[in-house]
C-alpha cells in the first residue's frame, strides 16, 4: 500500500459545549475518489473545513505527507496542497471568466503578478487549457453572470486545475444544481481527477450521486465515523441506520 496522502488522527472539534467531530481518524492514498455521506449536522461541511485550516482543532492532528497541516508556513504553499470547491463556487461573478479561472494562480504569483493580471490576464494558456478540459473554451471573455449555474461550477473546477493542488475538497458540489447539470459536473470532476491523478474527497447530499461517481464512501453521524467502506460493499441497511430509517440495536 502507498504512503498515506491525508491522515486524521484522534481529530474532534467542539462549539461550545457541542461536539462536532468526534475523535475520527481515518487514512486517505493517493489517487482515491470519496465521497462523505451523513446526515445534515453530521460534521461532514466541518471536518472539510479542518482540513482546509479554517476551522481549528480541539484536539488531535491533521497530517499532508506526513507533515502536520498547521507546520505548513502560509496559505499559498499550502494551496498548492489542497484546494476547496464550494457549494457556492465562490467567483466573482462580475468579472470574465478568464479572471475567475487565473485566481487559481494567485498562491503561485506575487501581488504585481496579480494585480498586472486584472488589467491583462497573465498566462492566458493556462486558462484556456482549463476551460477547454471542461468544455468552456469559447466562454473565456464572457462576464461570469451571465453563465448558467453549471456553467460558474464549470468555471469553479477550471479555477482548481490551475490552482493544482494535490487534494481537491469539494463541500456539497452540486447541491444547487438540477439533476441534469448536478451529474454533468459529477462525471466531469471525477473524469478530469483520475486523468490527473488527483485525488477527491467530497461531502454529499445525494446517497445515489455518491454511489454512482466515487469508489469509496465514509458516513459518518453525530461526528464520528459509522462505516468506511468501498463503495459497492456499502449495504442499504447501513444507509438507512446512518440516516436513521431503522432502529439498530
Amino acid at each position: 500500500m502507498s504512503s498515506s496522502l491525508l491522515s486524521l488522527h484522534d481529530v474532534s472539534k467542539r462549539f461550545n459545549q457541542k461536539t462536532v467531530l468526534d475523535q475520527i481518524s481515518l487514512n486517505v492514498q493517493a489517487g482515491e475518489i470519496i465521497a462523505l455521506v451523513g446526515p445534515s449536522g453530521s460534521g461532514k461541511s466541518t471536518l472539510m473545513n479542518a482540513i482546509m485550516r479554517s476551522v481549528e482543532l480541539s484536539s488531535g492532528a491533521i497530517f499532508i505527507e506526513h507533515k502536520n497541516i498547521q507546520d505548513y508556513r502560509n496559505n499559498k504553499t499550502y494551496a498548492q496542497k489542497v484546494g476547496m470547491l464550494h457549494q457556492q463556487y465562490d467567483l466573482v461573478k462580475q468579472l470574465e471568466v478568464v479572471h475567475n479561472v487565473l485566481a487559481g494562480r494567485l498562491n503561485h504569483w506575487g501581488l504585481w503578478q496579480s494585480l498586472l493580471s486584472l488589467i491583462k490576464p497573465q498566462q492566458r494558456h493556462i486558462a484556456e487549457q482549463a476551460l477547454s478540459a471542461v468544455g468552456l473554451a469559447e466562454k473565456i471573455n464572457q462576464p461570469t453572470a451571465e453563465l448558467s449555474g453549471g456553467e460558474q461550477q464549470r468555471v469553479a473546477i477550471a479555477r482548481l486545475l490551475v490552482q493544482n493542488p494535490m487534494l481537491i475538497l469539494a463541500d456539497e458540489p452540486v447541491s444547487a444544481l438540477d439533476p441534469a447539470n448536478a451529474q454533468n459536473v459529477l462525471a466531469l470532476l471525477t473524469k478530469l481527477v483520475r486523468e490527473q491523478h488527483k485525488t477527491l474527497i467530497a461531502s454529499m447530499h445525494s446517497v445515489e450521486y455518491a454511489k454512482a461517481y466515487f469508489d469509496r464512501m465514509i458516513g459518518i453521524k453525530d461526528g464520528k465515523i459509522v462505516f468506511d467502506l468501498q463503495t459497492n460493499q456499502v449495504s442499504q441497511q447501513q444507509l438507512n441506520a446512518l440516516y436513521g430509517l431503522v432502529k439498530t440495536d
